[in-house]
């Protein structure tokens, strides 16, 4: 495919073989250089990949999508623009403090770009940022060179992906049921539920803990160390529960659960034993993700596949959890893992250790494509989250692709340039974060400097010789 360079090269030899054909005996006279440029002047001359250069970074942050997101427009010197998205409920600081360090360089160079300022990310949404330029980086990439972002991953294994969905919770297993029904008859061929122990909580002698805690404190102390197990009657109940959920969707489709609440090690082996008759897909982040030798016992101990993944970031942790055999199945957010070509490394590393991966979501199109580029290259890929069946303006952020987006549980893999979407500015106004304005300058950040090398060095090795000799006079 020719770029656009190219193409005006070609029209210009077009032009003057046409000239010099008039001259020769159909009228007219030979054209200067000048007259060339002023009759090309409105040829697109993007991309120029080699001379593509990085010249602004501006960030817009959504809400209710159904989280809040931030959505990244990195801008070029050629009018290319690409997009990316900062993990769902990240600061968008994450991506704005990398500014400085991206500005200049050409997109095309995404790992070298990745390589230099992933020390800058982390676990969970501190990986955001790194994970949001990755993104956009890949788009400007794409659209350089006019290839959908899976060609540039070395193809795709498959021309659609698949969905899991979840929905609103309820005590009532029945109702629950329904809803989950509801989206099964939307077409959705997988399901997950959340099945914490606050769902029988209520009834006495369920579950045991110690008085006192308050919500805050709960949420922020690990499973391990909150001293909350679950009785044998609220193991009955739990599973009681599930049976009424799969009364109302059958047994045929897969049924993962998650959100249990942060009990112990031995009520997570007890609670995934009495699982068992129900075929669960998996069992979701029983505990945190860090603790893989408590993740292999509980693994070792049930027959129920077992699941972590949407918190870790880069490839090393996902490499040790397989090696270990610690969970069956792994789950990166693509948003937090290191962005596309980080996601497709982790798949083809666990790949060879019988792991494999689904994907976790919760943003907008704009990650979501980026999802799906990436599940499309990925051979081990199982399934990715969609957590905006119930939000009716999110097909509308974006123009290029098919709508739905979504379409009885699956999502199209786009052939357009880059992610093959662009953003809808108008519907992204609509939907701003209280506060928040639509890819405002961001000068305040352009000049942030700071020595990144993760590596001591000697000054006076990098001096020139000439240098070295005045300062020594």
């Amino acid at each position: 495919m020719k770029n656009a360079t190219q193409r005006l090269v070609g029209r210009r030899g077009f032009l003057r073989t046409a000239v010099g054909a008039a001259a020769l005996g159909f009228g007219g006279s030979f054209w200067d250089d000048a007259t060339l440029e002023a009759a090309t002047q409105n040829v697109n001359r993007n991309s120029r990949p080699s001379q593509l250069k990085i010249t602004d970074l501006r960030v817009a942050v959504v809400k209710d999508a159904p989280m809040t997101c931030p959505l990244l427009r990195i801008d070029t010197n050629q009018g290319l623009v690409g997009w990316g998205e900062v993990r769902d409920g990240a600061s968008k600081t994450y991506a704005l403090m990398l500014k400085s360090r991206i500005l200049g360089e050409n997109p095309c160079d995404v790992d070298r770009i990745f390589r230099k300022i992933k020390q800058f990310g982390y676990h969970a949404r501190q990986g955001g940022g790194v994970c949001g330029i990755e993104m956009a980086l890949w788009d400007l990439a794409g659209k350089a060179y006019h290839v959908p972002v899976y060609q540039m991953l070395g193809g795709k294994f498959r021309d659609r992906i698949r969905g899991y969905a979840d929905t609103t919770q309820s005590k009532d297993p029945a109702e629950f049921g329904r809803r989950l029904k509801e989206r099964k008859d939307q077409g959705f061929t997988f399901l997950k539920m959340d099945l914490g122990y606050q769902l029988v909580a209520d009834t006495p002698g369920t579950v045991t803990m110690p008085a006192g805690m308050i919500p805050h404190e709960l949420r922020n102390t690990q499973h391990m160390f909150t001293g909350i197990e679950l009785t044998d009657k609220g193991v009955a109940m739990l599973a009681e529960y599930v049976a009424k959920v799969r009364e109302q969707v059958g047994m045929e489709i897969p049924l993962a659960a998650d959100h249990f609440g942060h009990i112990g090690v031995n009520s997570c082996i007890k609670l995934g034993r009495a699982l068992q008759p129900y075929n669960m897909a998996w069992l979701e982040d029983m505990i945190p993700w860090q603790h893989a030798e408590l993740w292999k016992k509980i693994t070792d101990a049930i027959e129920v596949p077992t699941l972590t993944g949407e918190d870790i970031y880069l490839k090393e942790d996902f490499v040790k959890l397989a090696q270990m055999h610690a969970v069956d199945i792994l789950h990166p957010d693509l948003a937090t893992s290191g962005g596309i070509l980080e996601t497709k490394k982790i798949g083809d590393l666990i790949q060879d250790y019988g792991v494999p991966m689904a994907m976790h979501f919760a943003g907008t199109p704009v990650s979501c494509m980026a999802n799906v580029h990436c599940a499309a290259a990925t051979e081990n890929f199982l399934v990715l989250e969609q957590h905006s069946v119930d939000v009716p303006w999110w097909d509308d952020l974006v123009t290029g692709v098919e709508k739905p987006i979504v379409n009885q549980g699956f999502v199209k893999v786009p052939e357009g340039p880059g992610l093959g979407v662009e953003l809808n500015l108008e519907v992204v106004r609509q939907h701003l974060a209280p506060g928040e304005q639509l890819f405002a300058p961001t000068p305040e950040w352009d000049q942030e400097r700071s020595h990144d090398r993760l590596w001591s060095f000697d000054y006076r090795m990098a001096e020139p010789p000439a240098a070295k000799r005045q300062r020594a006079d």
